[in-house]
């Protein structure tokens, strides 16, 4: 993204103003124990500490400051430094002074935390000086490393903080020392990527070629030495694991099974996965790397193509937070993690800046609106760590092999991961909106929201309008639309260049209008541009924003016979709240007709689709034959279904949910 853009738009101004008013303040507090919540595990598993937060506890004792011992995960510190981050963000977009101080002495924290030599990680500081970069594939240091590096450039940017830039670049000096080709030198990775994303940002802050280069070592490293975990763990056998169990996964859990251009698939828990693909398509688009970038589409393929859910989610299997395999899509036992959602989205973005094509923004706008979104609650203070397309509260909470799977967003988690992963993103949004490509600005997201660009040295203005998600507003031009795109274009001095605008996967039809006019503009990589000299102009696009069925895959076993509704960007959900128990046994008709209608009142403001259904009937006796050798005849009864949008399920107590719906034939 290039230029400055300023965010208006309703539907994700609630979103940031919860951020910024409630997130971050909520967050706060639970990282310095200050509130009374119940922190739940994320899934049946005693191992994971859940009696409170202690990150910001931790900072003090390693900084000298308290004594004490230090709690939580090994990377406990991260949740730090992605609060910062979202930090960082909101006051890029409002600068509020009492936060900004706040900020500042997290940052002062920090930085009294960081050893003389640059090292920085509270745990090792606090507990096992001796271990440092001694048990990578499990430590995660260079994994907060990168996130702190991530917060540093960040704040930076929004308040020019030279002290969180300074630590920052100690930090990564003192991992260049460490790491490298050379003689005495560790010649390996981290078992979770990041590392990477932080130090491409670094070198774009700070323009210092060393930190891409090493950005690059990471990225071209992994997987050249299948045995680098095991030996450091064989030289540390008489001390006790990071993370329990870990060592139990195969390589390919960290992407560490083969050498980078030689993966084609997508392997091993989803979060790292799509941390790394973001990285290599950073790398890549920074130093031109067409190799990197051609790994990045083989695994972008495989993902699209055979791995990701309807709603933008990825990971089919607790075990590991995992991919599994080709068309594996399983709906009541998967994982969709919303921090791999989150990570989608940065993969998408990077994407993006090395090629301008529409299936990125499409996969990034479905997760955005869909899984990432349903990963908080609409009050900003309880969060899913699983984003099912399928849940029972029984089957949560009495079947161990779903115990991952909640129907009630829990006020924080064990592993505290995905809720400041969520701030950041949602507090960054304005990055992704817009990609610029030389003499080409590129609308990739739909907002109500003001740019300004320089195009050939001269200012632009792009003020975006929109009734996106909901089109609720009536097309002037086609009554039947209701997705409309305008954008003003304002020019000091006449400019040329090429407005391209994203046209979404959904939308079967579109019209587009220059000043009023309407012109047949072809799709090209699913994008429509419009090259011309600007100066004062308006153009218009209209979509077919209808509600559409979809059909899974022959392939994915679990959606036969079933279909998912969506209406524009979003994926919609029957919820028991509105429909009754036992899901299972309604359906839709395969030439269902479909009502849409916006309800303000309604979990915030949400569109509503209706349609006439069926539901079978459970005979009046209590207990049933468990088999029969002929199946028994079920009274049929016509039903009105009511769906509404996937992000919004689960804010109304307790209650079924079902993504996939029986069609009758």
């Amino acid at each position: 993204m290039t230029g400055k853009i300023r965010v208006q738009d309703k539907f994700w101004k609630y979103y940031r103003e919860v951020v910024r008013k409630d997130m971050i303040p909520y967050q706060w507090k639970v990282l310095n124990d200050e509130i009374a919540i119940k922190i739940e595990r994320e899934r049946n598993d005693d191992s994971i500490p859940n009696e409170k937060s202690h990150a910001i506890e931790n900072f003090k004792i390693a900084a000298g400051l308290k004594t004490g011992n230090h709690y939580g995960w090994v990377f406990q510190d991260s949740d730090v430094y992605k609060w910062l981050e979202a930090v960082a963000y909101s006051l890029n977009e409002y600068m509020d002074e009492d936060l900004k101080a706040l900020a500042d002495s997290v940052v002062d924290l920090i930085a009294a935390a960081q050893e003389d030599d640059g090292y920085l990680g509270t745990y090792f500081t606090i507990e096992a000086p001796e271990r440092k970069l001694k048990r990578l594939g499990e430590s995660h240091e260079l994994y907060c490393a990168g996130h702190f590096m991530e917060a540093a450039v960040a704040y930076y940017e929004a308040v020019k903080s030279e002290k969180v830039l300074t630590v920052a670049c100690k930090l990564a000096d003192y991992i260049g020392r460490h790491f490298g080709e050379e003689e005495g030198q560790i010649h390996g990775c981290d078992g979770h990527e990041e590392i990477e994303i932080g130090l491409a940002k670094l070198y774009r802050a700070t323009g210092e070629a060393k930190y891409l280069e090493l950005s690059k070592y990471f990225l071209y490293i992994r997987g050249t030495d299948p045995e680098f975990f095991l030996r450091q763990k064989e030289e540390e056998k008489e001390s006790t694991p990071l993370i329990a169990g870990l060592e139990k996964f195969p390589l390919s859990y960290c992407q560490n099974h083969k050498p980078l251009l030689e993966q084609d698939t997508a392997e091993g828990h989803a979060v790292r996965l799509v941390y790394m693909c973001t990285a290599m398509a950073d790398v890549a688009a920074l130093t031109n790397d067409e190799k990197l970038f051609a790994a990045c589409k083989k695994i972008w393929r495989n993902i699209v193509d055979k791995r990701m859910y309807i709603t933008g989610g990825i990971g089919s299997t607790v075990i590991g937070e995992s991919f599994t395999f080709d068309y594996d899509l399983p709906n009541d036992t998967m994982y969709c993690e919303t921090c791999a959602s989150v990570g989608l989205v940065f993969f998408a973005g990077r994407m993006l800046e090395n090629e301008l094509r529409s299936e990125y923004g499409d996969v990034m706008e479905r997760a955005l609106y869909n899984t990432v979104l349903s990963g908080m609650a609409l009050d900003g203070k309880h969060f899913f760590y699983v984003n099912p397309l399928e849940a029972i509260p029984e089957s949560s909470a009495k079947d161990p092999a779903k115990s991952h799977v909640k129907c009630v967003r829990p006020e924080w988690l064990g592993c505290a991961c995905c809720p400041p992963n969520l701030a950041r993103l949602l507090a960054s949004l304005e990055k992704y909106i817009y990609v610029q490509r030389e003499g080409t600005i590129f609308a990739n997201l739909f907002m109500n929201c003001d740019g300004e660009f320089t195009v050939h040295g001269n200012p632009v203005f792009i003020q975006q309008e929109t009734d996106y998600p909901w089109g609720s507003v009536k097309n002037p031009y086609a009554e039947e639309w209701q997705g409309n795109i305008k954008f003003k274009i304002n020019c000091k001095k006449e400019t040329e260049f090429t407005l391209g605008i994203r046209i979404p996967n959904w939308a079967n039809e579109y019209v587009v209008r220059v000043n009023g006019k309407e012109e047949a503009v072809e799709k090209a990589d699913g994008i429509v541009s419009i090259t011309k000299v600007f100066q004062n102009d308006i153009i218009e696009v209209s979509l077919d924003m209808k509600i559409e069925t979809w059909n899974a895959c022959l392939y994915v076993r679990n959606d036969i016979g079933k279909v998912a509704v969506s209406r524009g960007p979003i994926v919609y959900c029957m919820e028991e709240a509105d429909n009754g128990k036992y899901l299972h046994l309604l359906s839709i008709g395969k030439h269902a007709e479909f009502t849409y209608h916006f309800d303000s009142d309604l979990l915030g403001g949400v569109g509503v689709i209706k349609t006439k259904g069926y539901a079978h009937m459970l005979p009046p006796q209590k207990e049933l034959p468990l088999y029969q050798k002929q199946r028994e005849v079920v009274e049929t009864r016509e039903k009105e279904l009511m769906l509404i949008p996937y992000y919004a399920w689960a804010n109304r107590g307790e209650n079924e949910m079902q993504v996939w719906i029986r069609q009758e034939r």
